[in-house]
């Protein structure tokens, strides 16, 4: 949102991090603001991402350590691991709320210790506060409460800030009736729905590479963990080219971002490495240049705790690109959103059969030229230039005169 809020008269002073450590860093995503009148803030932590600043990019450790650590990390902060440099970022917000006037403290989450920042924030300097949420806080379909102290611990420390904030907006109608469930004084009127969208500059300014081939290349951006895995999709991959070889052998998988040691070993099990294509991660525009040079996109979501509520980016970055979409998804939000777009064959996640004839049927359509189309008004919807034009006007209901 704070590329295009100049758009409809909103200055805007960021607070975020310094250098982190992290499996993967995008430099060209500074562009989009360069030249931009945004005043950015960078604060540095005392967090374990901001310890291993010196390091940079990190290694992507397996699955299984990563789980581990982050039910570790969730185990000993309360909110989350971003809370030692919450702490120094409220200090710097409080300068700059000391030095200059402000009408609006606009939070996201997650990371949701930046709403308990805030929190404090307003009540400081009497400051409208308005939270947006693009996942759930408590009950996130990732959440590990250890004991349950860190489940009321969490309930608590939400319920203070959505009594005190002046505007809340979730990505999804499934969040939404969450919260209202979850806290009784919450009203249907209270919050706004505001999606993930896509910036439609990165689409109409991409410079995709000529397909040298005539075979169909299906691709996925992004990477796998907890129940978003590649299994299903890979074993429905296997199938039809144990039954139809002839079809298989003209189809490319491509995936953009990191493939771990255990998806290589999968892939190898099944004995279809030629078919597989890995670019690893790369900038966001050369990832949108490959998007725009796929034929056909996936994504998927498993089955798991409140995942109903998830509201994933990748799909509506994927809305931008105007693909066909095979999407291997649970009953919630994204699969109401991209049943919505119009361009899309639905199965259920763990649906092996289902998943290949979606395959063969893309497949099918992509050979005769008929690959459909979206509905371009719902895919018009999620341009985020729109999508901050309705939150700026909403902005305007809470400024003080």
């Amino acid at each position: 949102f704070v590329t295009y809020m100049p758009q409809y008269n909103w200055e805007r002073s960021v607070v975020t991090t310094e250098l982190t450590g992290y499996y993967a860093h995008d430099y060209s995503l500074l562009d989009e603001i360069k030249d931009k009148p945004v005043k950015i803030v960078r604060v540095k932590g005392k967090e374990v991402n901001s310890i291993l600043a010196k390091k940079g990019t990190i290694k992507m450790p397996a699955e299984f350590l990563r789980k581990f650590l982050s039910r570790l990390s969730s185990t000993f902060f309360i909110p989350d691991n971003k809370k030692g440099w919450c702490t120094e970022a409220y200090k710097k917000a409080k300068e700059l709320l000391e030095q200059e006037k402000y009408d609006l403290i606009f939070v996201t989450g997650p990371p949701f210790s930046t709403f308990t920042m805030a929190l404090q924030l307003k009540k400081e300097f009497n400051i409208p506060l308005a939270v947006d949420y693009r996942d759930l806080w408590f009950g996130y379909h990732f959440a590990f409460y250890a004991t349950p102290f860190h489940k009321i611990a969490i309930k608590r420390m939400e319920y203070a800030v959505l009594k005190a904030a002046d505007f809340i907006t979730v990505t999804n109608r499934r969040i939404k009736e969450k919260l209202m469930d979850y806290y009784k004084f919450i009203t249907f009127n209270d919050i706004m729905i505001l999606p993930h969208g896509y910036d439609p500059e990165d689409f109409e300014n991409a410079t995709p590479e000529k397909k040298q081939h005539n075979k169909m290349i299906l691709t996925y951006s992004g990477i796998f963990y907890e129940y978003i895995t590649p299994k299903f999709f890979l074993k429905a991959f296997k199938e039809l080219l144990n039954e139809r070889p002839d079809i298989a052998s003209n189809i490319e998988l491509h995936f953009i971002g990191f493939l771990r040691k255990e998806n290589y070993r999968f892939i190898k099990k099944l004995g279809i490495q030629s078919f597989v294509k890995e670019h690893g991660y790369l900038s966001h525009k050369e990832a949108i240049n490959k998007i725009m040079m796929s034929d056909v996109l996936w994504m998927m979501v498993g089955h798991g705790k409140n995942a109903d509520t998830i509201s994933s980016g990748k799909l509506f970055e994927y809305f931008g690109s105007k693909k066909p979409i095979i999407a291997c998804l649970p009953d919630g939000a994204l699969k109401s959103a991209a049943s919505e777009y119009g361009a899309s064959f639905l199965s259920e996640p763990y649906n092996v059969s289902a998943i290949k004839e979606n395959i063969l049927k893309t497949y099918t359509l992509f050979r005769l030229g008929e690959l459909p189309t979206p509905n371009i008004e719902y895919v018009e919807k999620h341009r985020r230039d729109f999508l901050t034009e309705l939150l700026t006007k909403e902005f305007q209901f809470l400024v003080r005169v």
